[in-house]
């Protein structure tokens, strides 16, 4: 008897706890999420780190990127498949986002990944600013960056070279996570 009532009372307490759990996935599901951020942290050895947000504007989502530690020039900017930074060499975010399987390109392309933002750009103090609408990514539905991470490479992406624009190893990289609503 004692066994049935504990029984009974556990499916009576999940029965309230999936309630909960649909009723606060239904809310959450329509929710628009308007702002994003990484927060950049060294990989491959490197000392590089920064900041980058994602904010929903009309007509993208507004990429600023603040970054340091990098050698001067040109260096891949991308957003990629996993939000996962664990490995020292980043390796664990995974290749490019490209939910459409499209061919690697510029953020300016026909056709690329949506992960392809192009190249940051460090002045001589190893410092770069990026800033950018981009139309292709977003913040919502399933195709969101939210989950996902920023990965900044140590050489410049070629923009055509397949699958990755030959941006060689990652220096740095931030899980993208929600700022604001």
């Amino acid at each position: 008897m004692k066994r049935n009532v504990l029984l009974l009372s556990v499916a009576l307490l999940m029965g309230t706890f999936s309630t909960k759990i649909r009723a606060h996935e239904e809310t959450s599901s329509s929710t628009v999420i308007t702002k994003a951020v990484a927060v950049l942290r060294p990989a491959s050895g490197s000392n590089v780190s920064g900041l980058v947000t994602f904010t929903k504007i009309d007509g993208g989502v507004r990429v600023v990127a603040d970054v340091e530690g990098l050698k001067p020039g040109e260096h891949g900017f991308h957003i990629h498949e996993f939000g996962d930074c664990s490995a020292a060499s980043a390796a664990s975010a995974g290749n490019h986002f490209n939910p459409h399987k499209m061919p690697h390109g510029g953020p300016d392309s026909e056709h690329r990944h949506e992960g392809d933002l192009g190249n940051i750009t460090a002045d001589e103090s190893g410092r770069a600013h990026y800033d950018r609408v981009d139309k292709q990514i977003g913040l919502n539905g399933p195709d969101t960056i939210l989950g996902r991470s920023v990965i900044v490479h140590d050489k410049a992406d070629d923009l055509q070279s397949q699958p990755t624009g030959n941006a060689g190893a990652r220096v740095a990289c931030g899980l993208i996570g929600v700022a604001g609503r």
